[in-house]
């Protein structure tokens, strides 16, 4: 697991490859599989595949959507507060799940931030997806996966550059020896 950890890396440029159905179906079985506060699963999930919608859900945010329009595949992750009220946690959880799923199966992917950002000066990124996307008003966007076959290659990250001065043992500030 640490391997694919250290693997993942966020993939902004995609082959012009359509993702298979299979793919698609074990990307979404990761998401349902995904762990949520008192298994309420508040979570849901929006499967993009339209060249056109696509291309709209890239001009979501000002800065940080538009590669979205060269991905073959994105996945759009909402809830419902009502169902749960750490619902930004659970589908946080379930779009790392996304990622690490896309990981395995030889995916890039990259998260793209919706929740608190914004659209244009006038328009939140989570209303323009709604929109775009006919989502009911009740629902919150958290965050849209783009998924494609990578058209990029990132080397993986290395254990020299793991932050290991950020881990405390038994309080603050005792750092915890990883040479134990």
């Amino acid at each position: 697991m640490l391997t694919l950890l250290k693997k993942r890396r966020s993939i902004r440029k995609y082959k012009n490859q359509e993702v298979e159905t299979e793919k698609i179906n074990q990307l979404l079985q990761g998401a349902l599989l995904a762990p949520s506060s008192r298994s309420l699963d508040p979570w849901e999930f929006i499967v993009v595949t339209d060249k056109q919608l696509l291309q709209q859900l890239a001009r979501a945010k000002q800065a940080g959507s538009s590669f979205l329009k060269q991905a073959p595949l994105a996945i759009v992750v909402l809830a419902n507060p009502q169902v749960c009220d750490v619902w930004i946690e659970d589908t946080s959880i379930a779009t790392i799940l996304i990622q690490l799923v896309a990981e395995s199966l030889g995916l890039g992917s990259c998260w793209i931030q919706i929740r608190e950002r914004k659209h244009s000066e006038d328009m939140s990124s989570e209303e323009y997806v709604r929109r775009v996307l006919n989502i009911p008003e009740e629902m919150k966007v958290e965050a849209i996966v783009s998924i494609g076959y990578p058209a990029e290659t990132k080397a993986p990250r290395r254990e020299e550059e793991l932050k290991y001065h950020k881990v405390f043992i038994n309080g603050y500030p005792k750092p915890y020896d990883f040479q134990k």
